[in-house]
């Protein structure tokens, strides 16, 4: 069982009960994944320059909610990133905020996601700056936006990746004062929930105005840990940058009611099996699909792309060349079903043969 084939059992239930108040990212998520791997997509015609046998190969949709598509770009993304780390420690930093301000946030996704994103890395660089740190100077690092617990439920955050060091005015390099202490989680908290509710007053008055005072007055959360030399926190983040919020490796089970699927909880770290409603599933895992042409995914400070020559003075000062990527294997050949030799590709079709 796939993703395909809870979209195909609940997904006309739920368009006929929703369809007009349907966001059109959603109706178009819906439609790829049925789309998949089908005729719809088109497909490759191979021949077997042995036995001469054909063979039609469909093709992927490639939306990024598509359970099936992706693997690839995220290899691909994660040699990439590993090519630019540097000799130095690396912390993961996660950006959380207060339950009670998430339901503004998935009403208006496409403004607060930049928000979130642009104003953490904010929060760092401006913590970075202080002497009382060490630091003394400007950071570089990724950011990632995540949005899903294990269970589906709408949990936006965002995961940021920092090599311990920083680039100072006088060109020199900053360092943490103690080797497993980047910066301070309460000053990063507090200046956190600082920077987003100016924002969000200057930027958007009016939605500021309908969150409730107990959002700003509640305690907000930054997590910083170290990461070690930074591959295995890519890895990490590389799993759902170009996947979906769920795997069909986790569906276990649907009727015409219901849908069951595994899942890890954090607080005892075994599996467990949740069941809901086939509406219920859907809502969930829609509120994963980002808005059309949102990136998730983006650079800061001396890691950014306007900032390459920074970058270089970092790794010089380093004495640190960054690795060229590894070329990304090929895909595998398709074998004839017949002779197990490689196939040829011999044709494309926008659409697969009737």
């Amino acid at each position: 069982m796939d993703l395909a084939d809870v979209v195909r059992r609940h997904g006309p239930a739920y368009l006929e009960k929703f369809g007009e108040r349907l966001p059109e990212a959603h109706r178009r998520a819906l439609e790829a994944i049925l789309r998949c791997h089908t005729p719809a997509c088109g497909g490759s015609l191979y021949q077997c320059p042995e036995c001469g046998e054909l063979h039609f190969h469909y093709h992927g949709c490639g939306h990024r909610a598509c359970g099936q598509c992706g693997r690839a770009q995220a290899q691909a993304w994660l040699e990439r990133q590993t090519a630019r780390l540097l000799p130095v420690d690396y912390f993961l930093a996660t950006f959380t905020v207060p339950e009670a301000l998430r339901p503004w946030i998935r009403h208006e996704q496409s403004f607060f996601y930049d928000l979130l994103l642009r104003e953490s890395a904010a929060t760092l660089q401006d913590v970075a700056v202080q002497p009382r740190y060490g630091l003394e100077g400007r950071l570089g690092f990724l950011s990632v936006l995540h949005t899903w617990t294990r269970q589906l439920i709408y949990h936006p955050h965002v995961h940021c990746v920092i090599p311990a060091v920083a680039l100072r005015e006088d060109g020199s390099l900053g360092w943490p004062k103690q080797p497993e202490f980047l910066l301070p989680v309460r000053r990063l908290s507090a200046r956190w929930r600082s920077r987003l509710r100016s924002a969000l007053f200057t930027l958007r008055p009016d939605l500021a105005a309908q969150i409730p005072p107990s959002v700003w007055r509640s305690a907000w959360v930054v997590h910083l840990q170290p990461a070690g030399r930074g591959r295995q926190a890519l890895e990490y983040l590389s799993r759902y940058i170009f996947r979906t919020a769920i795997s069909s490796a986790r569906l276990l089970s649907q009727d015409d009611r219901q849908v069951s699927f595994t899942y890890i909880d954090s607080r005892d770290r075994q599996q467990h099996t949740l069941t809901l409603s086939g509406e219920e599933f859907l809502r969930r895992f829609l509120q994963h699909v980002l808005p059309k042409g949102f990136h998730r995914v983006r650079t800061y400070g001396w890691l950014s792309a306007a900032a390459k020559d920074r970058f270089e003075r970092l790794c010089a000062l380093l004495d640190a060349l960054p690795v060229p990527p590894r070329k990304s294997p090929s895909r595998p050949p398709v074998l004839c079903a017949r002779c197990h030799c490689p196939m040829q590709r011999i044709a494309e079709f926008s659409r697969g043969p009737p």
